[in-house]
């Protein structure tokens, strides 16, 4: 496989670690137990802090696509939100040598931003817990409906993530050094 197959692979792998946030998922799946009835049944109560939930872990998955990182002049990575002007907030100390206008708001934002929310709403609604308690009757079909979902979807991403590369460093995915990056790319291409 040539160099430059092994850099594009390495970079949709990273693109794909990009959209699926761990921290959310980490936390769905330690509150998610707390909020469902382990004696299936489910209450309006369960269901409606449930629904909570996915929208607040939706909300973070949708959130950090607008973010990304600088270098400032003090050596430090920076986070700040992406607007149309450029970085926000920009005002910091370390920043006035920068030129942030060059991290804009784009099209490509708002389609990563779907597509985290996507990822993780296939995660969570097809969660055996989730299935139980909101759509019990799907519980004979979940293993199938979890492999069909789960295999289009991934396909969809693939084909995403081609036409619309990430290029964000945001507060889920922090810049990575050269070495970093030649050292993933080797593990990565033994695989």
């Amino acid at each position: 496989m040539s160099n430059s197959h092994k850099k594009g692979l390495t970079e949709l792998h990273l693109n794909l670690n990009k959209v699926f946030l761990t921290g959310t998922t980490f936390l769905f799946q330690l509150i998610n137990p707390l909020l469902t009835n382990y004696d299936n049944t489910c209450t309006v109560l369960n269901k409606t802090l449930e629904t909570l939930l996915i929208v607040l872990c939706s909300f973070v998955c949708c959130f950090v696509s607008f973010t990304d990182s600088y270098i400032g002049s003090d050596g430090k990575t920076h986070y700040a939100i992406v607007t149309p002007k450029g970085l926000w907030p920009s005002s910091s100390l370390n920043s006035h040598s920068l030129d942030l206008s060059k991290f804009k708001l784009c099209f490509r934002d708002f389609v990563h931003a779907f597509i985290s929310v996507m990822v993780f709403a296939n995660f969570a609604l097809l969660d055996p817990k989730m299935v139980r308690c909101f759509y019990p009757h799907f519980e004979s079909t979940h293993n199938i409906l979890l492999l069909v979902l789960t295999t289009i979807l991934r396909l969809f991403l693939v084909v995403v993530f081609f036409i619309y590369p990430n290029n964000r460093h945001g507060i889920d995915c922090p810049q990575l050094e050269d070495s970093t990056i030649t050292s993933m790319q080797l593990a990565f291409s033994q695989v």
